[in-house]
C-alpha cells in the first residue's frame, strides 16, 4: 500500500510509514491544539515529493497561511498555481480566482475540482481546514455533508485531511459527523498543568494499519513545526470520552435532528 508522509518522520512511524493513498482522514481537536500545523505539514511534505496540493482554508485568510507556513520554513508561496492552490473561503473577494463567495459543500467541491483540473494529473493532496465551517449552522447534518465530500472527492483521487474543531466541554462535537465516514482519526488535545500549556496527539482510527494505541506529548516548534515530545503511559482505551459528556452529546444531536 502507498503511503503519503506527513513531513512528521516520528509521527509516520505510528502508522506504519504514512497515511494509506486515497484516504480520507479527521483531524480533530480544539484551537490552538495543532491542527493546522498538522496539515501544513501534510501538505509541504507533499510538494517537495512531487505531488499537487490544494489547501481549503475556512478561518484563516490565505495570506495568513502562508505567513504561518513561513515559521516553519516551508516556502508554500513559490508553489502557488504550479503545484499548489490556496482556496480562500473566508474572504470571499469576488475577483479572486480562488475565493468562495459562499461556503457550501457543493461551491467548496466545484472549486476544488476546478483547482485540480488547473493543476493538472498527478497524485494529489488535500485540505480542508476546517471542515466545521461546512456545518456551523446544522451540526445534524455533520455526517451527510462529510460523506458527501469523501464520495465526490475519491473520485479525483485524493489523499484528503479534514480539520475538524471539537470541544470536550460542550454539547456539541463537530468532529462526530466527520468521524463516522472518515478512514482515519487523528485526535489533538491540550491541557494546562502546572501553569503551562501542555499539547497531545493520539491516533484513534487508521484503517488497514496496525497504528500506534498510545497518547503523545507534542510541542510545536518554530523552524521545525510539529515534534513528539515521548510516549505518556495513556492509552486509547484510557482517552475515551466520560459517559455523561457522551450522553450530552447524543442528546444535544437528538434535539437537533427533531427540530
Amino acid at each position: 500500500m502507498a503511503r503519503l508522509s506527513t513531513g512528521i518522520p516520528d509521527f509516520d512511524k505510528l502508522i506504519e510509514g504514512g497515511i494509506p493513498q486515497g484516504f480520507f482522514v479527521a483531524a480533530t481537536g480544539e484551537p490552538g491544539t495543532g491542527k493546522t500545523i498538522f496539515s501544513l505539514s501534510f501538505i509541504n511534505e507533499g510538494l517537495k515529493e512531487g505531488d499537487i496540493g490544494i489547501y481549503v482554508t475556512t478561518e484563516e485568510s490565505r495570506d495568513s497561511i502562508l505567513r504561518q507556513a513561513k515559521q516553519f520554513n516551508w516556502d508554500l508561496e513559490s508553489y502557488l498555481d504550479k503545484k499548489l492552490i490556496i482556496i480562500d473561503a473566508l474572504m470571499k473577494e469576488k475577483e479572486d480566482e480562488w475565493s468562495l463567495e459562499e461556503v457550501t459543500p457543493e461551491e467548496m467541491v466545484k472549486k476544488v475540482i476546478a483547482a485540480k483540473q488547473k493543476l493538472g494529473y498527478g497524485r494529489a493532496r488535500l485540505v480542508i481546514d476546517s471542515v466545521s465551517a461546512l456545518f456551523l449552522d446544522k451540526p445534524a447534518m455533520a455526517r451527510k455533508i462529510s460523506y458527501y465530500l469523501k464520495r465526490v472527492l475519491y473520485k479525483w483521487k485524493f489523499t484528503i485531511i479534514a480539520t475538524s474543531q471539537y470541544a470536550i466541554t460542550t454539547s456539541q462535537a463537530f468532529g462526530f459527523g466527520v468521524e463516522h465516514v472518515a478512514d482515519g482519526i487523528i485526535r489533538f488535545r491540550r491541557v494546562v498543568k502546572d501553569g503551562m500549556l501542555h499539547r497531545y496527539v493520539l491516533i484513534e482510527k487508521m484503517r488497514q494499519t496496525n497504528h500506534d494505541k498510545y497518547v503523545w506529548e507534542i510541542d510545536i516548534v518554530p523552524g521545525k513545526g510539529i515534534v513528539l515530545l515521548g510516549k505518556i503511559q495513556e492509552r486509547k482505551e484510557d482517552y475515551a470520552l466520560p459517559k455523561k459528556v457522551m450522553e450530552k452529546i447524543k442528546e444535544a444531536n437528538k434535539d437537533e435532528f427533531q427540530s
